[in-house]
C-alpha cells in the first residue's frame, strides 16, 4: 500500500502521515484468548495544518458477528513530534502560531531523528471519566512505541497507573496493542485490534 502525503501537511508530521485516514475494524479485550470481549472500533486521525495530528477512536462492544451491542468508549487527542517548542508555535491558550510553521523543510525535520534513526514523539489521549494520558515514544517508519509518562487522574476517577501501546503498518493494517497497569497490578494486556484503512 503507498502512502499518500498531502500537500497542505505542515514538514513534521510527515513521518506520522501514514496514521491519516479512518480506520475500522475489530479486536479483543485482554489477552485475546477464552471468553475475553470482542470490539469494534473507528479511529480517525486528522490534521487541520497545525503541527499535531488530531486522534478520535470510538469503541462498540459487539457479538461473536460483529453485531454492536452497546458503545464501549472514546478517546481523543493529539500526536506530534517531541521537540522543544520555540517562539514560532502557538499557545499556551489561543497564542496564534508563526504563518510559517515552526520547522518549515524536511531538512529541519531530519534534524530531530533519534539515535534509532526515528524521531521522539508525545502523545495526548483523555478518556471519559477524568482520565488523561501523557505518552512519550518512538516513531521509525510505520512502527510506534508508547509509554505513559503521566496519567492523570481525577478525584472519583478509577485507579490507573501507567499504559504502553504499540502501533503498526502491516501489509496496509493498522495493527495497535494497549498494555494497562490498574487495580494495583502491574502491566497487562488490555485491548488489541486490527484496523482497516476505508478513506
Amino acid at each position: 500500500m503507498a502512502i499518500e502525503i498531502p500537500t497542505d501537511l505542515t514538514p513534521e508530521l510527515v513521518p506520522l502521515s501514514w496514521l491519516l485516514g479512518t480506520w475500522e475494524g475489530t479486536g479483543r479485550l485482554g489477552a485475546g484468548e477464552g471468553d475475553d470481549a470482542h470490539f469494534s472500533q473507528r479511529v480517525v486521525f486528522s490534521q487541520n495544518g497545525l503541527p499535531y495530528l488530531e486522534y478520535r477512536a470510538e469503541s462498540w462492544l459487539v457479538d461473536e458477528d460483529g453485531t454492536r451491542l452497546r458503545p464501549l468508549t472514546v478517546e481523543t487527542g493529539f500526536w506530534a513530534l517531541d521537540r522543544p517548542r520555540v517562539e514560532a508555535d502557538g499557545g499556551p491558550g489561543m497564542v496564534p502560531a508563526d504563518i510559517v510553521p515552526a520547522l518549515r523543510s524536511a531538512d529541519e525535520v531530519e534534524e530531530l531523528r533519534n539515535d534509532s534513526g526515528g524521531f521522539d514523539i508525545q502523545v495526548n489521549i483523555v478518556h471519559p471519566g477524568g482520565i488523561s494520558e501523557l505518552y512519550y515514544g518512538r516513531i521509525k517508519g510505520p512502527q510506534i512505541e508508547l509509554a505513559t509518562d503521566l496519567v492523570m487522574r481525577g478525584t472519583n476517577s478509577k485507579d490507573y497507573a501507567s499504559a504502553t501501546r504499540i502501533y503498526g503498518l502491516v501489509n496496509g493494517d493498522l495493527y495497535w496493542r494497549w498494555d494497562v497497569a490498574a487495580g494495583g497490578s502491574g502491566l497487562a494486556a488490555h485491548a488489541s485490534a486490527a484496523l482497516k484503512k476505508i478513506n
